[in-house]
């Protein structure tokens, strides 16, 4: 099956942009994938790209197509960048009815109805796109099954009269043509049946429009919910090479000789001083990576590298470019869940432009050990740097942009410290997970001197649960009423209603610079926005804890189990042109 019809790259369901497009340019977007180059809207590649199968004992049907195997991959791109894109929960009936009129065939197609009663071979003459729904007629001749009793003729036209011919699309399975005209027809269908049957819930129109209905339900729902699917990285470390030594392996496409004298002066001749080292060379970066051992170091000469496949790095490696990082590009192609992916105990990265495409996970991500990114580029297309629950995350003098979702996922647990980067022109600069539930640690940040600028979305944005928000209303509430009735309290209650806004910051951030300024600047209120915000939630987790510590008879608990503290050092950050502010909350 070819990957380029199941990506469903119909055009994105974005306001404005299909509108704007030469009809010709939409049309080469259906169903085209830049990898294998197909194209089902081809009509000079003539037949279809999609399987078929005949329903387990339906021997008297025809074949429909096979759509319900599709990869999460293939699911995941066509709702976010083809048919949902960046609408909100209540216009997704609209976009979806937006992106069927681009692919979908009016009318036709013949397809199976498909009922926990009953199957019924039908053919479609029109399609209702506001309302979802197909325009249907019996098939002729007449072919039905049921599995409870026998459907007549008469019978199935009244019912059709009373459904006035109009049938849900989620209802309908599309029969098999091996032409290609109605491949496009059948993964759509595909993609609004298992919307509908897996992703949408009743009460999803009731929630916030603020967000975006995919960032919000789908994609956590598409990963989690329907897949079971947690990215969990299984590479495992080689450790240290059997004869104990280090290699240095050096990366060039073609080596000259001027360049193998500069490297000799400027980098290895370091190296050989020090002791006899093996020097590998390669004409690639992947295969370089993929010949590591602990301890090794990788030299990228300048060039512009295309890889199709992940990096994984599960040892302790320097990843280095000889040269600045426009002239160090690594581009990855084809299709995968991550472009560099480390496990490792101390990784090293420096000097790189990485390029990437069409990976679900994003450019880079960290699932525990430490990984410090020091002098790169990282051009996005989906996510950008996923810091998960244990890792540790180091980004200095770096740039980053294009993402689609999070510059930067900050996980429950872990560690990230930026300094003097550029974050721009993503969904959201930075993204922190909540982190309020019982089972997971606060994380510690440090963000100094970055500047955080045209993202679409906030700045830097919490994701906390809807129930902390009505939690901060009672304790508001009850200490408002205290102080009209002047109750009191118990000694280490009345300790903690003394404690200033000052103390508190300095108590739960341990290295925090307050800014005590009568007019501060944008930059400023950024800063101290988000660091209020964090050492409020942080501090609500710790009341959290000791009232579980309460329920379970435990009344005088250790100050360092319950001190969850959040290293905090947020300061000299500036935020300018962030489409909703510096600094926001993501309510779920």
């Amino acid at each position: 099956m070819a990957d380029g019809p199941r990506a469903m790259a119909a055009q994105p369901g974005r306001r404005g942009r299909a509108d704007a497009e030469e009809p010709a340019a939409a049309e080469r977007g259906l169903f085209q994938d830049e990898d294998s180059c197909s194209d089902c809207s081809n009509h000079d590649k003539p037949g279809s790209n999609l399987q078929s199968f005949v329903p387990e004992g339906k021997t008297h049907f025809p074949e429909i197509f096979q759509t319900s195997q599709l990869l999460f991959y293939e699911r995941f791109r066509a709702y976010q960048d083809y048919i949902l894109a960046d609408c909100k929960a209540s216009e997704v009936r609209e976009f979806t009815a937006e992106f069927l009129e681009k692919v979908l065939e009016p009318s036709g197609w013949r397809a199976v109805w498909h009922t926990n009663v009953f199957e019924v071979l039908v053919e479609v003459t029109d399609v209702d796109f506001a309302a979802l729904k197909a325009v249907v007629r019996l098939a002729d001749p007449y072919l039905c099954e049921s599995q409870v009793s026998s459907f007549t003729l008469e019978c199935m036209n009244e019912l059709l009269d009373l459904k006035e011919h109009r049938l849900p699309l989620q209802e309908l399975w599309v029969v098999f043509d091996d032409s290609g005209v109605f491949d496009q027809t059948a993964l759509a269908v595909e993609h609004v049946r298992f919307f509908y049957q897996n992703i949408w819930r009743s009460w999803d129109e009731e929630e916030e429009d603020e967000y975006d209905y995919f960032v919000r339900c789908v994609e956590p729902r598409l990963r989690l919910y329907v897949f079971g699917y947690q990215k969990n990285s299984n590479i495992q470390a080689k450790g240290i090479r059997p004869n104990g030594q280090k290699v240095m392996h050096v990366v060039s496409s073609t080596m000259m000789t001027g360049l193998l004298r500069s490297l000799l002066r400027d980098r290895l001749s370091q190296e050989l001083c020090k002791e006899e080292t093996e020097i590998q060379f390669h004409s690639d970066p992947l295969s370089a990576i993929n010949a590591c051992y602990e301890g090794d170091t990788v030299i990228v000469c300048p060039g512009h590298y295309m890889v199709h496949g992940t990096f994984a790095i599960a040892d302790s490696i320097d990843l280095e470019g000889y040269g600045l990082p426009d002239d160090i590009v690594i581009e990855k192609r084809g299709k995968g869940d991550t472009f560099v992916d480390c496990t490792g105990v101390d990784i090293k990265i420096s000097g790189i432009k990485f390029i990437q495409h069409d990976a679900v996970e994003g450019i880079l991500i960290i699932h525990r050990g430490k990984t410090t990114l020091e002098n790169c580029v990282l051009q996005c297309e989906t996510t950008g740097v996923t810091v998960r629950t244990s890792a540790e995350f180091l980004m200095k003098n770096s740039d980053l942009y294009g993402a689609k979702g999070a510059g930067i996922e900050i996980y429950p647990g872990s560690k990230c410290t930026l300094s003097d980067n550029g974050i721009h022109h993503c969904k959201e600069g930075i993204l922190i997970k909540d982190f309020l539930d019982e089972h997971y640690d606060i994380p510690k940040i440090s963000m100094v001197n970055n500047v955080i600028h045209n993202n679409e979305g906030y700045g830097v944005v919490l994701v906390k649960p809807t129930i902390f928000s009505d939690l901060q209303e009672n304790v508001q509430d009850e200490t408002e009423e205290n102080r009209a009735l002047k109750v009191p309290t118990s000694e280490e209650a009345d300790t903690a209603e003394r404690i200033d806004l000052e103390e508190l910051i300095q108590c739960a951030t341990g290295k925090m610079e307050l800014y005590a300024r009568s007019s501060l600047s944008e930059q400023v209120e950024g800063n101290c926005e988000i660091v209020n915000e964090l050492v409020a939630v942080s501090t609500q987790k710790g009341q959290m804890k000791k009232k579980r510590l309460s329920e379970l008879g435990i009344t005088q608990a250790d100050d360092k189990l319950m001190s969850q503290e959040m290293f905090v050092s947020i300061v000299g950050n500036q935020f300018k042109w962030n489409g909703k502010g510096s600094f926001g909350t993501f309510l779920f």
